[in-house]
């Protein structure tokens, strides 16, 4: 019985290993929909970074993806904490300076503003015609956010850093 356990000891290590990265460091995840066009598309697979979210606050522009409800969603962080946020004709505003956004598609529909606490985040869609984000859903809290996208994975000629 014990050469057995010995035999099979290296096969358990790698197992437990494989489950703690997934758990606690990187997980592979499906973009699902269009919300982050042209930046992501339907279908990709990214690298969700998840290490970050116990040492380290995320910054604006990164992608993040948020546990909404029942399911998940993938958004950019356009707000950060503590920030007053409003659109205006079509223009964003955070703290009544106009945001240099590289990233937004199309016509982000005006909203009122929006002050976010300390531990919440504004998050949008790149395609901002058709997202569901901050705009519908409110800010969101830091404890729902559960990595960040690091690299696309899939399909392999779109392999890179995301933007």
């Amino acid at each position: 019985m014990k050469k057995l356990f010995l035999n099979l000891l290296p096969y358990i290590i790698i197992i437990v290993v494989v489950v703690l990265l997934r758990v606690f460091i990187v997980t592979l995840v499906r973009v699902n929909g269009t919300s982050m066009n042209p930046t992501l598309e339907d279908k990709e697979v990214i690298l969700l970074v998840k290490a970050t979210k116990y040492f380290k606050d995320y910054d604006r522009f990164q992608i993040v993806v948020v546990k909404e409800g029942n399911s998940y969603i993938i958004k950019r962080i356009i707000g950060l904490p503590g920030e007053t946020i409003k659109c205006i004709d079509g223009l964003i505003y955070i703290d009544g300076k106009l945001l240099e956004d590289p990233y937004g598609d199309g016509i982000t529909s005006n909203f009122t503003e929006v002050n976010l606490d300390n531990d919440e985040y504004f998050v949008m869609g790149d395609n901002r015609e058709v997202s569901q984000d901050s705009r519908v859903i409110g800010p969101v809290k830091k404890s729902t956010i559960k990595g960040y996208a690091y690299l696309i994975v899939y399909p392999f000629n779109e392999f890179g850093k995301t933007k």
